[in-house]
């Protein structure tokens, strides 16, 4: 079994991420006591500005899903950054799984392609 991991995009490329990668890691540490969490900043694939930090993934692993439909765990993150997603958050695609989930397949599904938004 993984033991607890705390990782993110911009620490595995040796930064600590933006602020608003930093919190929204924070805030669901404190929130979900996550066993793995992945917080990865798509924004540079949407084609906004250089920071923009606008469109995210996050894959949380925790114990508090156990036994909870997936919409169900969805809220549940979504209510940790409630703040976030009322402001500077665009879009945030959500992967919640249990610790035995995790252990049976440890592997962070693709981003979703980049539709175009607007640009269509």
């Amino acid at each position: 079994m993984r033991g607890p991991l705390l990782a993110a995009a911009g620490v595995a490329m040796g930064g600590a991420g933006g602020p608003l990668a930093r919190t929204i890691r924070a805030k669901l540490t404190a929130a979900l006591q996550p066993t793995h969490l992945e917080v990865r900043d798509d924004s540079p694939r949407h084609g906004g500005p250089p920071g923009a930090e606008t469109h995210f993934g996050v894959l949380v692993v925790s114990g508090l899903f156990a036994g909870l439909p997936l919409l169900q765990r969805h809220r549940l993150v979504h209510e940790a950054l409630r703040a976030e997603l009322a402001g500077p958050l665009h879009a945030l695609q959500v992967v919640a799984r249990t610790p035995e989930q995790w252990q049976s397949d440890p592997k962070t599904p693709p981003a979703p392609p980049c539709l175009g938004g607007s640009k269509r």
